[in-house]
């Protein structure tokens, strides 16, 4: 380093965490290198937001701790040093405006997530850290009071390490585990890993028909063992292998631990009351009852959806709508208000947005991310167990962490 007073940090990962760790690192004193073993900083944050990039939500601490659903107390202090209005005033600082959208997620104004990298990357550049891409860690070791790091087959030393090398989702963005078994090795336990954020494959083989097919304004109710855990009002998709949308994604955090004897129930008119539903039914029958039954639906359902509808009913397509029976009424609007689906599996961890499991907490200083058993390492972002739901808060998790653990380090060794 050139700087032989400054104490030397390493970053592990260039993602969020590890960029704003390395970041508060540096402008704390520290003389920094942040290795990224990708040709880029932020191939995921690159990605987030289908490429426009929900980078906070505009909540108080309270809010997203709520919508964490793995160790939300954990976050307490990493919050409320660094909160979601202190990621839009970086951010806002740095020159990118940005915009609040449905459920508090914070967008910038030009919908790029490009813009928001680029505001770390000058936020790197001015605070003087060292990045060095292509630089795969191959190996770290505590050797006495200092970290041996093996990179691209060459051995540096440091004072402190940051590990910010996110999870096992998206593993072409880099997020491929090294972290966890770099934990692992320095005497870490890792919990479980499994997907979170995720979509379902359904037993049902008639989603495949519907792949495309976005329903907004219904509820998704999810039942484990007969015991609902899951409720929402929003939008959702159907694809060649199930369902996903917002809501899927939301419900699949519940039940990432275990996906055994999951029942999705979709209310299709959440709207009405099934009393409602039926004199609508009623309405809709008698205008077309010279139609057959299957071509009577249109004003109720999106097209594409009714062949399955009709199927699903047991009430035979060619029947005149003016036959269709009153039991035959009650029993479509049970359908409508609650089509079933059953869970057969979460996609691959790969195509998971986050991951559930990572460092236990307890073997964390919660107020400063550093490690409780190996003095100098300190933790950030999604390799911590923690995860929370879709809106912005898993990367708020991951700045708040990364601003932490890059204070204290400077706090500490100095």
């Amino acid at each position: 380093m050139e700087n032989n007073n400054k104490k030397r940090i390493a970053v592990i990962g260039g993602g969020p965490a590890g960029m704003l760790a390395a970041a508060y690192a540096s402008k704390n004193g520290g003389a920094v290198t942040l290795f990224e073993k990708n040709e880029k900083l932020g191939k995921k944050l690159y990605i987030t937001g289908k490429g426009r990039c929900n980078i906070t939500n505009a909540s108080d601490v309270q809010n997203i701790m709520a919508n964490t659903l793995k160790n939300p107390k954990f976050l307490y202090s990493a919050l409320n040093n660094f909160d979601s209005s202190n990621t839009v005033a970086l951010i806002e600082s740095l020159g990118v405006p940005t915009k609040v959208e449905r459920g508090g997620r914070v967008f910038p104004l030009s919908d790029k997530s490009s813009d928001i990298l680029k505001a770390f990357t000058s936020l790197l550049k001015e605070s003087q850290v060292n990045v060095k891409l292509n630089s795969c860690v191959e190996k770290i070791e505590k050797r006495n009071d200092a970290f041996s790091i093996r990179v691209n087959g060459k051995t540096e030393f440091f004072d402190a390490v940051v590990l910010a090398t996110g999870g096992a989702s998206y593993p072409l963005t880099g997020s491929t585990g090294d972290g966890y078994a770099f934990a692992r090795e320095l005497g870490h336990t890792v919990t479980d890993i499994k997907p979170a954020l995720i979509p379902f494959e359904t037993n049902e083989e008639w989603p495949k028909t519907l792949t495309g097919l976005s329903l907004k304004n219904v509820t998704l109710n999810v039942y484990r063992s007969n015991k609902k855990v899951f409720s929402e009002l929003g939008e959702m998709l159907f694809t060649h292998f199930g369902v996903s949308g917002p809501l899927v994604l939301s419900a699949s955090s519940y039940v990432a631990d275990c996906t055994d004897d999951i029942k999705l129930f979709i209310d299709l008119k959440p709207g009405l009351t099934s009393e409602e539903l039926d004199r609508r039914l009623v309405r809709d029958l008698t205008k077309n009852n010279r139609r057959i039954f299957a071509n009577s639906l249109n004003e109720l359902l999106p097209m594409s959806l009714i062949p399955v509808i009709v199927e699903l009913s047991g009430i035979p397509p060619t029947l005149c709508a003016s036959d269709v029976s009153k039991k035959m009424r009650h029993e479509l609007c049970s359908l409508l208000k609650a089509l079933p689906l059953t869970v057969k599996s979460t996609r691959p961890i790969g195509e998971a947005i986050i991951t559930r499991g990572g460092i236990k907490v307890s073997e964390i200083n919660a107020s400063t991310m550093e490690s409780k058993k190996v003095e100098g390492l300190y933790f950030a972002g999604e390799l911590i167990d923690v995860d929370a739901l879709t809106g912005g808060y898993n990367l708020q998790i991951a700045c708040s962490t990364g601003v932490l653990a890059g204070q204290s380090i400077n706090q500490e060794v100095f």
